[in-house]
């Protein structure tokens, strides 16, 4: 008998034709894309912010971070805002699919390198049917050096706003 234990609840998404999934406790919020707000002086992987409630929230896109082709942002799109230990960041992806529960055994290990991305990444790969998807580990999308250079461009942001 399969038990809750046994299972784990994932947003499955789609960047540059490729199936992610990643671990719906990390995920805050999905928002229709809308050009997030353009932040001078700040990082060129950073996208700019988006209000979210009360507060502004950093944008990256989520192919550039994994290295994957860009693509103009279209109907599909949609914004990912992911919990992060230090506050949230939204990931541009090119579509959200579903959120899912799988049996735990359906992870397997992943590779060390996995259609060209780092493991450190990725925290396994889920298999469903003949469909396979790339987990991420949402902690380890943005390093800490990018979440201080965020966390300091959001706040100066927030400042000027004033």
């Amino acid at each position: 008998m399969t038990t809750a234990t046994d299972r784990r609840s994932l947003v499955t998404c789609e960047a540059a034709g490729e199936h992610f999934a990643l671990d719906v406790a990390s995920v805050e919020r999905v928002l229709r894309y809308a050009p997030p707000r353009h932040l001078p002086n700040s990082a060129e992987w950073l996208r700019g912010v988006i209000a979210v409630g009360d507060r502004l929230v950093p944008v990256l896109d989520l192919r550039e971070r994994l290295g994957l082709a860009g693509e103009t942002p279209t109907e599909r799109s949609r914004v990912l805002v992911v919990r992060l230990e230090d506050g949230p960041v939204g990931f541009i992806v090119d579509a959200v699919h579903e959120v899912t529960a799988v049996d735990a055994t359906a992870v397997e290990e992943a590779p060390a390198v996995y259609r060209g991305l780092a493991k450190e990444f990725v925290q396994g790969i889920v298999r469903r049917g003949e469909g396979l998807s790339i987990l991420l580990d949402a902690a380890r999308l943005v390093t800490s050096t990018e979440r201080i250079a965020m966390r300091a461009v959001v706040a100066q942001e927030g400042r000027d706003d004033r």
